[in-house]
């Protein structure tokens, strides 16, 4: 309006006047909109840590100065606000580049990295060794990872066994150390016959009885480290050994004198130390935490038959070493990290011990996915050849951030994309609805898996790393990358704004995954590939998703946070804040500790729900006195301490109602900002979501925020039944945010309704092969859109950007503006209109709003394709490209990668290209 009205007030001047002011007034209308908008805007502001970082590949350390910064810069310029340093094996032929890990020259390329990212504002993480898991050539076998051995030895009644004790496998002796010899007779009796030993040999009489000789070795596990970078092979680390973490520092320690320029933090990979189940001082750890020495119950420990007694054993054996993995090895590594001036970023899935507390234990709690999640949106693409069946699962991701919630910790980040799709062939169509699965369940930081550094001299491909999507300038998807990451950035300067605002605890009963039979093992790991055998079909699992299905925001809990509760007014005070109920999910087994706490707080006046309540308590010391304390305490409190089967209901009854926004199919969370509410709103459904949506707050307004765009204006709401609710459009595949109780003034939000199905653009292209290979086909006029593979042999091996130009007329239809639809696009495209750069379209839907429409348009698509054709066209000519070190290049399911059979991938505008009229819609 205001326009409008500058520009009728310059048409009644003359002359050279009239042209002046007009320049001068519609300077000062744009101005006074620009510092307007940056006054106004809701958007929180932008930094190095709401951008997604990506983990960095150094194939065999050979790196150059010249390539490093040119990779950051790259980096920087698409949108990226940091890098994780990975070390990894190196490439044929470049021998003689490579860098020993922590060597003086290796230590001024991390320099000269922390340099140059500080002049471009990237942060900079590294992994604290090579490769994965900790290990590495300073790692004596002493220090290695370490396992159980136990050898039985019948002896029959009347005779003498003198006998040389050795694993009786092999390959299982080199570094084997025989502990202690305990015999048990027929009757169970016990004897200890360690100090009858003399260099390994024993000597026993078995006069009246049979007996049962248990030899008992500290055996290694002899694993290396995987994926090592020179300098970086060598044993993997004793997980459980204080002594084994304060020696692995040390080189690091050293090496660091040397550093110039800030480091982030150090990063430790998921736990794939694989077979570890001890360490020299279990014995003795094991007795001080669990109060009973455990020797003369290994027959229980190892009965290959499950049953009770037995199985609490176990019980106790694997919650000793969660003790291990916490208090030995990650607590005292994060005050390492910190003496160091750095962050510790931990991954604690794949480990044998609490998640929750583990997670925790790090400044910043990490997860992952892995491989390809399914989705509904409409035009999403998901083939079966191209994917192995992914793990993300809500519950799983949970883990980390609840862990960061509980415990008061701001960050909390995410591995992601790992094995999305085959080689060359992910859409960042793709990794959007992964990404807002992360962002959804509590995640804020995003790492990209991952950028491989490769010097401008290596032909196309250039290095690769066999499992990620590998996010450089030598993968055509980096043409629109910026817009994902500009995406991914609005969405986590949000979700790292203020509290998290989960109302609900959920307890995590661990006790009752340790006290099962397991197979017999004593080494259980918490996998996300393997949920089937901790997770799923669990009573914590089913009532977590029928509380987030709900609509609740939840967060897990451990029994060690627990402890750390208070009761402020009614509500639970934990490190990280409040809750308004803790729920506590049918379990057998209670620690008794656990069950005085709950009651305590309960007490106090803590809103605390039973499913159902514990029959005994966890593992074997006393546990029979322990059961009936704990059934006594049930009796004598069962007032406070009743079973409710319905959980939902008690929780209403509290008056703690769940949002309504997941009965329509929309998926959410929700953060606090102050007095403010966030929401984030995703449309995972085939269909468009248009209507009023309930919200469980008060708030005056609303505000909507758009990440794709970066727009925002404030909601049309209405008050319906004493309930707030917003107006909302969210299409097939598309996300808002929803912010409450906005302070300043907005301009209106711009809703939009259809006033006809479109006009097809039913006109010729004129196509341009601007940029990629391996060589760009001719100009190419096209009379109907289809894929541009068609055309030549030269363009179904093309991978990289074509520009689709063609003319219009502005169709004689009143619309208040144009909405352009590319129908399907294969795989990303950005807009012109008449010179004008309108957007980038990048996921499902692969729409645009267009700026006005002048009589005659010019309309410009430059659409950008995978790079799988270009990769299958250099595999049939024969050229060789997979010349890396070790494990080389592997397809998604391991076996020897080879594109020579693809098919041709579809590439461009595949169907039709259509004009859409808009009317504002009415209220």
């Amino acid at each position: 309006m205001k326009m409008n009205f500058l520009l009728q007030k310059t048409k009644r001047m003359n002359g050279h006047w009239k042209g002046l002011w007009t320049f001068l007034l519609i300077s000062l209308f744009f101005w006074q909109n620009l510092l307007a908008q940056n006054t106004l805007s809701p958007w929180p502001e932008i930094t190095k840590t709401t951008k997604p970082w990506t983990r960095w590949w150094w194939m065999g350390s050979a790196v150059d100065k010249e390539n490093i910064k040119r990779s950051l810069i790259h980096f920087q310029q698409a949108g990226l606000g940091g890098v994780e340093i990975t070390p990894i094996y190196g490439v044929q032929g470049q021998g003689d580049k490579e860098i020993t890990f922590l060597s003086a020259d290796w230590m001024d390329m991390l320099n000269y990295t922390l340099k140059t990212a500080d002049s471009l504002d990237l942060g900079v993480d590294m992994v604290l060794g090579t490769g994965w898991p900790y290990g590495g050539a300073h790692v004596p076998s002493t220090l290695a990872a370490t396992k159980i051995l136990v050898e039985k030895i019948p002896v029959a009644k009347g005779t003498t066994l003198k006998q040389k004790l050795h694993p009786q496998a092999k390959k299982e002796r080199a570094g084997a150390k025989l502990l202690c010899v305990l015999a048990f007779d027929e009757d169970g009796h016990y004897q200890d016959l360690t100090s009858a030993l003399h260099q390994n040999e024993i000597e026993f009489k078995a006069k009246r009885k049979k007996y049962l000789l248990y030899a008992v070795f500290e055996g290694k596990t002899r694993q290396k480290v995987k994926r090592a970078a020179p300098g970086g092979a060598g044993f993997t680390l004793d997980h459980y050994s204080n002594q084994a973490l304060q020696h692995y520092v040390k080189p690091f320690e050293k090496a660091f004198l040397q550093k110039q320029g800030n480091l982030r933090s150090v990063f430790n990979d998921s736990y794939e130390v694989y077979n570890t189940d001890f360490t020299p001082a279990f014995f003795e750890e094991f007795q001080q935490r669990r109060g009973y020495n455990l020797k003369p119950y290994l027959p229980l420990l190892l009965d290959t038959l499950s049953h009770d007694l037995g199985n609490r054993v176990k019980s106790d054996y694997r919650e000793t070493l969660s003790d291990l993995l916490l208090e030995a090895f990650t607590q005292p590594w994060t005050e390492w990290a910190h003496r160091q001036q750095f962050k510790s970023r931990l991954q604690a899935h794949g480990s044998p011990g609490n998640l929750i507390d583990l997670y925790a234990a790090a400044d910043i709690p990490e997860c992952e996915t892995f491989g390809s999640m399914p989705y509904d949106i409409d035009g999403f693409r998901r083939e079966p050849q191209n994917i192995r069946t992914g793990d993300a699962d809500p519950v799983m991701l949970k883990f980390s951030s609840s862990a960061a919630h509980i415990a008061g910790k701001k960050k909390v980040s995410a591995e992601s994309f790992t094995w999305l799709r085959e080689h060359f062939k992910t859409a960042l169509s793709q990794c959007k609805p992964e990404a807002e699965d992360l962002l959804l369940n509590g995640i804020n930081h995003l790492f990209l898996h991952g950028s491989t550094y490769s010097p401008q001299t290596a032909s196309w491909p250039g290095w690769k790393f066999y499992a990620s999507v590998n996010f450089n300038v030598t993968n055509p998807i980096w043409e629109d990358a910026p817009a994902l990451f500009e995406y991914i950035t609005r969405c986590q300067s949000l979700l790292q704004a203020g509290q998290p605002d989960n109302e609900v605890l959920l307890y995590w009963p661990i006790h009752e995954i340790w006290a099962r039979f397991l197979k017999g093992t004593l080494f259980h790991q918490f996998k996300i590939h393997s949920l089937d055998d901790w997770l799923y079909g669990t009573s914590f699992y089913e009532m977590a998703k029928k509380l987030m299905q709900t609509g609740y925001g939840v967060d897990f809990i451990s029994d060690q946070f627990l402890q750390k509760a208070i009761v402020e007014k009614g509500q639970l005070r934990l490190p990280g804040g409040l809750y308004q109920s803790l729920v506590v999910p049918k379990t057998e087994q209670l620690p008794l500790k656990t069950l005085e706490k709950l009651l305590q707080l309960k007490k106090e006046g803590a809103h605390i729900v039973f499913e159902g309540l514990p029959k005994t308590v966890p593992g074997y010391h006393n546990f029979q006195a322990k059961t009936t304390s704990l059934q006594i305490l049930i009796a004598k409190n069962a007032a406070f301490l009743s079973p409710t089967p319905k959980v939902v209901e008690a929780l209403q009854e509290r008056q703690l109602f769940p949002e309504q926004i997941t009965q329509t199919g929309l998926k959410f969370i929700r953060r606090a900002d102050g007095l403010d509410k966030i929401y984030f709103l995703v449309n995972h459904t085939p269909n468009t979501f248009e209507g009023f949506l309930p919200l469980q707050v008060a708030t005056k307004k609303v505000t909507i925020m758009d990440p794709h765009q970066g727009s925002f204006g404030q909601a049309i709401t209405r008050l319906a039944d004493g309930q707030v609710e917003v107006y909302v459009q969210i299409p097939s595949g598309g996300s808002l945010f929803l912010k409450t109780d906005a302070s300043t003034d907005l301009p209106h939000w711009d809703y939009w309704t259809a006033a006809s199905e479109g006009l097809i653009l039913d006109v010729p292209w004129q196509l341009e092969f601007i940029k990629g290979g391996p060589k760009r086909p001719a100009k190419y006029r096209l009379e109907k859109l289809g894929s541009w593979t068609t055309i030549s042999p030269e363009a179904e091996a093309f991978s990289g950007t074509v520009h689709y130009k063609t003319t219009f007329a502005k169709p004689r239809v009143d619309a208040d503006a144009w909405k352009l639809d590319l129908g399907e696009v294969r795989e990303s495209a950005k807009v012109w209109l008449n010179g004008q750069l309108v957007g980038t379209a990048w996921a499902p839907p692969f729409e645009v709003i267009l700026p006005p429409l002048a009589e005659e348009n010019t309309l410009t698509i430059a659409v950008t394709n995978l790079g799988a054709n270009r990769i299958r066209a250099k595999e049939r000519r024969g050229e060789e490209w997979k010349i890396f070190n070790e494990i080389n290049m592997v397809n998604k399911d391991y076996k020897p990668f080879d594109a020579s059979n693809w098919e041709p991938m579809p590439s461009g505008l595949l169907d039709h290209v259509k004009l859409i009229p808009l009317k504002t819609k009415a209220f």
